[in-house]
């Protein structure tokens, strides 16, 4: 499978489900994330379905060079597990306590 490109969200994910499909179809089920800069919740699913059809060939896929906001996103939605993931850290906002 090619490297991703720079994005992918809900503007191009139609387009690079179906070239993943394709692909995964033919056995082909090593994706290279490195150069995604921007994704959304999209990714995610994209990345599932593509797992997905990977799981019914009886083979997994092989995601390499997940950015940190990918990652994230899969453990947001409790995902990372599916997709061979380790947990990303969540960051959560800084919690002030404040002494009255």
């Amino acid at each position: 499978m090619p490297a991703l490109g720079p994005s992918l969200t809900n503007r191009n994910a139609a387009a690079v489900l179906r070239e993943g499909l394709s692909r995964v179809s033919q056995g082909d089920v090593a994706v290279d994330c490195s150069a995604l800069a921007q994704v959304d919740s999209a990714a995610v699913a994209v990345l599932l379905a593509w797992q997905r059809a990977a799981a019914a060939r009886g083979q997994a896929l092989a995601l390499h060079g997940v950015p940190p906001q990918l990652a994230s996103l899969a453990t947001l939605y409790g995902v990372e597990s599916l997709l061979g993931l380790p947990p990303a850290p969540i960051s959560h906002p800084e919690h002030h306590h404040h002494r009255h």
